[in-house]
């Protein structure tokens, strides 16, 4: 088939390549977000699909809006017979929608109908669940609610972080969405409707999300942690200002520490919670780089009036 690939960030790239590296469609243009300033200095920035993109000599759109009419001429001149998406950032109307002969066909990571939305791995680790996966899919006009093509599954393992979990889906999701487009174009895969119950919804994570209540027992702020790893990034906040922190273990250690309060012993950086404390690994104070929170303890001195807040 001709396929037009649309997708942004870097959980995005293994589908691409393994559908270039197949040889068995034609990939006729890529379709990815406009560069942007990004990081301290605001220097312009590449998405890495389109990185992958020059280094594979395909023709790369970048369109304001994919409702754009220029962006549609183009679109319709290409005449993809099917336009695979993965994370491509932008609502598609039903103009661009109506374009393809196969239509467009998303890669969501998760197991539809749960988890429709913008972050479906950090709300899947929030949420507790053993089990998540990837779906491929036929987009339509509402919030990932189209007809199911295909799945993969994975377990979510105790210390997996979303960007740890994200990125062992990528790699999953590219060959499921590689198996998909092979049955649309030999006529051997319809999708079928997705269930009406189990729905639910997983919107954005913000960083007031990812600041850590310590009021919550100890499982519940492992959850948080992991699933603002890496992005919005979990934190709290020591003496007015902002320390972020990396993943924490939940100990089995008495529960003599109130929400909040923090204890050293040796290495080891304890912090109170509802349940049973949890012990610290790295952490990053503002306009710093990150450390072990041992090195941080012991560089701040702690007192004994001194809490996350």
């Amino acid at each position: 088939m001709r396929l037009v690939f649309a997708g942004t960030p870097s959980v995005a790239v293994p589908s691409l390549r393994a559908i270039v590296e197949s040889g068995r469609h034609d990939v006729v243009a890529v379709v990815t977000r406009p560069d942007k300033p990004a990081g301290r200095g605001r220097a312009v920035r590449t998405s890495p699909v389109k990185d992958l993109a020059e280094q594979l000599d395909l023709p790369v759109l970048q369109p304001s809006r994919p409702g754009d009419d220029g962006f549609l001429r183009l679109l319709r001149d290409l005449a993809p017979d099917c336009c695979p998406v993965v994370a491509y950032g932008a609502l598609l109307p039903r103009t661009a929608l109506d374009v393809p002969s196969h239509g467009w066909v998303n890669l969501h990571f998760s197991l539809l109908p749960a988890w429709r939305g913008a972050a479906p791995v950090q709300h899947a680790i929030l949420a507790g669940d053993e089990i998540t996966g990837a779906t491929t899919f036929l987009i339509e006009e509402g919030l990932d609610s189209g007809p199911v093509f295909g799945m993969v599954t994975t377990e979510i393992g105790a210390r997996d972080t979303a960007g740890m979990l994200l990125d062992r889906l990528a790699d999953d999701g590219a060959g499921l969405l590689l198996t998909t487009l092979d049955g649309i174009a030999d006529g051997s895969l319809q999708p079928r409707p997705q269930p009406s119950d189990g729905v639910s919804t997983a919107g954005k994570l913000t960083p007031a999300d990812a600041r850590i209540d310590w009021s919550v027992p100890a499982l519940r702020v492992d959850r948080v942690v992991r699933a603002c790893t890496p992005a919005p990034g979990a934190w709290t906040t020591f003496r007015g200002k902002r320390l972020k922190l990396a993943p924490v273990d939940v100990t089995d250690s008495s529960n003599d520490l109130g929400p909040g309060a923090i204890r050293v012993d040796g290495d080891a950086v304890l912090v109170g919670t509802a349940s049973t404390p949890v012990r610290l690994g790295a952490v990053q104070p503002e306009g710093r780089a990150g450390m072990p929170a041992g090195a941080w303890a012991r560089g701040v001195r702690l007192t004994v009036d001194d809490g996350f807040e």
